[in-house]
């Protein structure tokens, strides 16, 4: 059985300097703990060693637009959402909307929204009742 339904996720990001700096203000609270910098690709890691580590990367584009995609991270509590949503006011986080109950999604579904310095859509979530699938 897989332990593992996401490997990574590879950003685009205008200039790598404020990306590092923005993200490496949040991303160690949601569990991305090992920072691996790059050239040309950036890497927070989940785990180290010798586990497998989903990770965060960004890779510097500077024609990169952003579009409509959203990036989720899951939170186990609503104060540990309200928490992040602290360091990315602090880390200047823009678009911020939250941290809030979302009515019309699922029960007790408790949302922040935001975007990145370069307009990346990102989102830090719980919920009281997790999605299954049937």
């Amino acid at each position: 059985m897989k332990t593992r339904y996401l490997d990574h996720i590879d950003l685009r990001v205008k200039d790598m300097k404020v990306a590092k700096e923005f993200y490496g203000k949040f991303l160690p609270q949601l569990g991305f703990v090992q920072e691996s910098p790059g050239e040309d690709f950036h890497t927070f890691y989940s785990a180290g060693g010798d586990k497998p580590s989903e990770f965060f990367g960004f890779t510097e584009d500077k024609n990169h637009q952003p579009n409509g995609t959203r990036i989720a991270f899951w939170a186990e509590t609503r104060e540990e959402v309200d928490q992040i949503a602290e360091l990315v006011r602090a880390a200047g986080g823009q678009n911020l909307e939250g941290p809030e109950v979302c009515e019309g999604y699922s029960p007790g579904y408790y949302g922040f929204f935001f975007e990145d310095p370069d307009g990346n859509k990102l989102e830090i979530c719980c919920r009281e009742r997790p999605i299954i699938a049937k």
